[in-house]
């Protein structure tokens, strides 16, 4: 999608919910099977209380969020947040903590289904046994898991661990259980692979999506971390050919943003733009 079709068609669907009209995003392709998130952390509001910050992300056309175990200190009001908004919390981030049976139970009681787990890797050792320390972590937590009926997800991050489609799918198939799964996101795979290609390949192993961008130009002309920098729809991601392979497996489930946040303003522009990327409108 070219940086001009996108403002004009971010500035239609901003310019309809200012007006109180019907969104286009109830005809898109995915509407009804693939469910909007963004993670809470995204949002910078500080003056809002939590309440009033669900409120903002269903304003805005968010279904759910994300909350981290570090927010299990505020269960009560996120519990109420989610009872008083309408907003879901979907999962939790536990990042590369061991303790994956407190994030399990944290998840439950908040509504969720999945905890995300970052595979970590440590380059002092060889890499099968951070590869099976990993699972082994996992392993541990499945009991949990199968208990609350809550998947726990390894995500691919820039670890230079699971860098292939081919990695995540022997380890995912290796813990072998229906409690453990992908978080596929769709930014973090691109400096390894195709996004499309990991997708057809992991098939259902993926639960859920992570969602950001990647500039290819900007990576070679600036830097590694400039790859990162362009809006969703205006790097080099071919979001078209990345739908077309999640149809063909079946996804069906949530797409959670990871991007720079903000506050009100900017999270309706990001959830305009996964409106536009994910066939939302």
């Amino acid at each position: 999608m070219d940086r001009r079709h996108f403002i004009t068609t971010t500035s239609s669907l901003l310019g309809a919910s200012a007006a109180g009209l019907p969104l286009e995003s109830d005809a898109g392709e995915f509407s009804g099977i693939i469910h909007k998130g963004v993670k809470f952390s995204m949002v910078r509001e500080p003056d809002l209380s939590i309440l009033d910050r669900f409120k903002m992300l269903k304003d805005v056309g968010f279904e759910g969020t994300e909350l981290r175990t570090e927010n299990r200190g505020d269960a009560a009001e996120y519990a109420a947040a989610i009872e008083k908004s309408g907003l879901k919390v979907h999962g939790i981030v536990n990042s590369n903590k061991p303790d994956l049976a407190t994030a399990v139970e944290f998840a439950k009681n908040m509504g969720g289904d999945s905890v995300l787990y970052v595979a970590k890797y440590d380059r002092k050792k060889p890499l099968m046994e951070s590869w099976n320390e990993t699972q082994e972590v996992i392993r541990k937590g499945l009991p949990a898991a199968e208990k609350h009926e809550v998947k726990i997800l390894v995500e691919n991050v820039w670890a230079g661990f699971l860098i292939s489609p081919l990695d995540v799918e022997r380890f995912v198939d290796e813990v072998d259980s229906p409690w453990f799964g992908s978080y596929f996101d769709v930014g973090n795979n691109v400096r390894w692979g195709v996004p499309q290609h990991w997708v057809e390949i992991l098939g259902d192993r993926i639960g859920k999506l992570d969602i950001k961008e990647w500039d290819e130009k900007k990576h070679a002309s600036e830097g590694l971390r400039a790859g990162f920098s362009s809006e969703l729809g205006e790097g080099t991601i071919d979001w078209a050919e990345v739908r077309k392979s999640l149809k063909k497996i079946g996804f069906k489930g949530w797409a959670t943003a990871e991007v720079k946040g903000g506050g009100r303003e900017r999270m309706r522009e990001i959830s305009t733009r996964m409106d536009a990327v994910l066939g939302l409108a």
